[in-house]
């Protein structure tokens, strides 16, 4: 099937009455990006951040009348805000398998010498390693993001064997599930989120961790068992802000590994940690940091 795909900028706060638009339009799918390289990094709890000049696009069957849904978005934008709508660009996409060409993009992952992420849909490159079965996602991590990419390297690079590991900030429940496959005895995952916590619960499955090795809290309901290894890829003001938690929770000697950290934020994040920890030296891809230390003897 061909597609036309039409995308109109806006401002942040007309973005979700757009997007409700273009659905009443007869949008098969609608999506938002930014349109300026404005990345985004810490949202207020409970927010939803959107980029300064954000672009909202739908997609439309070809047969639709391109002149006429135009006209509709562009009057219905006009009745609601009072203001003009920006230049609609419209663009017809070749007929083809969308969905095959998604999966396409998505291959096995390597992080080091033991440890994959193998997309469902193909074969392990190697069945001897530590393989695990976790499909492409939007909200909570896959291993393709330099933040998960660093923490995924250093598990394997290390001996967790035996080792109790917290998680915080689970998301999908990557770097925990990576730490059972390489090893670890259990492992406790965190986040703020009870659709992470699902989608990490929906993961230990697929992977066929048993259920004793892995338990999952949201904050207010976590213990306070001390780790060997503290895991935590978030962002850097919550991992400030969080520098007493974590280290309370980490036993003397064990290690930490933060990420989630820009280059120009590491100092402030190690400050922050190095009443508690040895820190090493920052390990960095692209824009992005990974911070470890060993806890210091209480």
């Amino acid at each position: 099937m061909r597609w036309i795909q039409m995308r109109v900028p806006t401002d942040p706060e007309y973005a979700e009455l757009l997007e409700d638009i273009l659905m009443e339009a007869g949008a098969d799918a609608v999506t938002m990006e930014d349109a300026a390289d404005q990345p985004l990094y810490e949202p207020d709890p409970g927010s939803t951040p959107l980029w300064g000049q954000t672009r909202v696009t739908g997609l439309f069957n070809a047969d639709t009348g391109i002149e006429a849904i135009q006209a509709m978005i562009a009057d219905a934008y006009h009745q609601q805000t009072q203001q003009e709508l920006g230049e609609i660009d419209v663009e017809l996409l070749e007929d083809k398998d969308w969905e095959r060409a998604w999966m396409d993009d998505f291959k096995p992952l390597s992080f080091g010498d033991r440890l994959w992420i193998v997309p469902s849909w193909h074969d392990a490159p190697d069945p001897n390693a530590a393989n695990l079965l976790l499909d492409p996602g939007l909200a909570f991590g896959t291993g393709t993001h330099p933040t998960t990419a660093l923490c995924l390297e250093w598990l394997d690079g290390q001996d967790v064997t035996n080792s109790q590991v917290i998680d915080y900030g689970c998301g999908s429940g990557i770097l925990g599930l990576a730490a059972l496959l390489l090893g670890a005895r259990h492992v406790i995952g965190v986040d703020t989120d009870p659709q992470a916590l699902e989608a990490s619960r929906d993961n230990a499955r697929r992977n066929e961790v048993d259920d004793d090795r892995l338990d999952l809290y949201l904050p207010e309901q976590e213990p306070t068992t001390e780790a060997d290894v503290m895991l935590a890829n978030i962002l850097a003001q919550p991992l400030m802000d969080l520098a007493p938690k974590l280290a309370s929770r980490v036993r003397d000697g064990g290690a930490i590994v933060l990420s989630g950290i820009l280059s120009s934020q590491a100092r402030d994040v190690m400050e922050a940690y190095e009443p508690w920890f040895i820190m090493d030296e920052p390990v960095q891809r692209e824009d992005w940091i990974r911070l470890t230390g060993q806890r210091r003897n209480r």
